[in-house]
């Protein structure tokens, strides 16, 4: 479970500002009129309440920053990447009660997207995707078919150490959306995944076809689940280097547009 941080906003917000509020509608006049010094509460409340109010604006309805915990979008994102997620590009919703009051737009085949996992809709999960409300996805032999087409890919070549001690094959894959690479594990087991994605919702991979949680074990996205697009990886750390060592911060890949057509 994901810490509600923007529950804890609103609540510092609202605190803040009704301590204000309430210090200038009943009591200021009084105590200005006695002493002009503000009890510390009030004035650590007047202080912060800007603070707290602008800061819940951003996060809330502009954007938001996430980091990657898994491997499950390499080689695309990797852990340690700390990212911006638009919340604009799908709707403007209100905090905490999650109710959308503007429409702006949808996710598109082929973004990458932040989301609220269905089978607990609180934790917050990153994947690609790769079906719209009405297509027929099939995943078999480690290839995609959309409505019937197979997306093509081009072979690039192994990589080691990135399937349980066995060499992984990257590949570019042009999803009709988002050309972008995938890491397979040839020595996976195959089986076929089908589906045939409701009306708002969205089917969703990772990829790392063989080392991510994805749509094809517990289904669909809702659009409500929706929270946001990613945009830039803005800094990149690899937790197995030393800070000292000069290969910790991983200066590359700061900038780097995710999204990509």
């Amino acid at each position: 479970m994901d810490f509600d941080f923007e529950l804890l906003l609103v609540a510092l917000t609202a605190l803040s500002g009704a301590i204000w509020a309430l210090h200038r509608l009943f009591f200021a006049r009084g105590a200005v009129a006695k002493d002009k010094t503000e009890p510390v509460v009030v004035e650590y409340a007047r202080s912060l309440f800007p603070v707290f109010f602008i800061v819940l604006l951003l996060r809330s309805f502009i954007v938001e920053p996430y980091e990657i915990p898994s491997g499950s979008m390499k080689p695309t994102l990797l852990i340690g990447d700390f990212i911006v997620v638009s919340k604009f590009s799908y709707g403007v919703r209100l905090p905490v009660i999650d109710t959308k009051i503007l429409e702006v737009g949808s996710p598109k085949r082929g973004e990458v997207i932040v989301f609220r996992y269905p089978r607990d809709n609180e934790t917050n999960y990153i994947k690609r995707v790769v079906g719209l409300p009405g297509d027929h996805i099939l995943y078999i032999d480690k290839m995609l078919y959309i409505n019937g087409e197979q997306v093509p890919q081009e072979t690039l070549g192994e990589v080691a150490g990135e399937c349980g001690g066995y060499k992984a094959i990257e590949k570019i894959e042009n999803l009709p959306g988002a050309i972008h690479k995938t890491y397979v594990c040839p020595q996976a087991a195959d089986r076929a995944y089908e589906f045939t994605v409701p009306a708002g919702e969205y089917l969703v991979l990772g990829d790392n076809r063989d080392n991510s949680n994805d749509g094809r074990y517990w289904g669909y996205v809702p659009e409500q689940n929706l929270v946001g697009k990613a945009k830039i990886i803005w800094f990149s750390s690899d937790a197995t280097k030393g800070w000292f060592s000069g290969e910790r911060v991983r200066w590359d890949r700061i900038g780097t547009s995710i999204n990509q057509k």
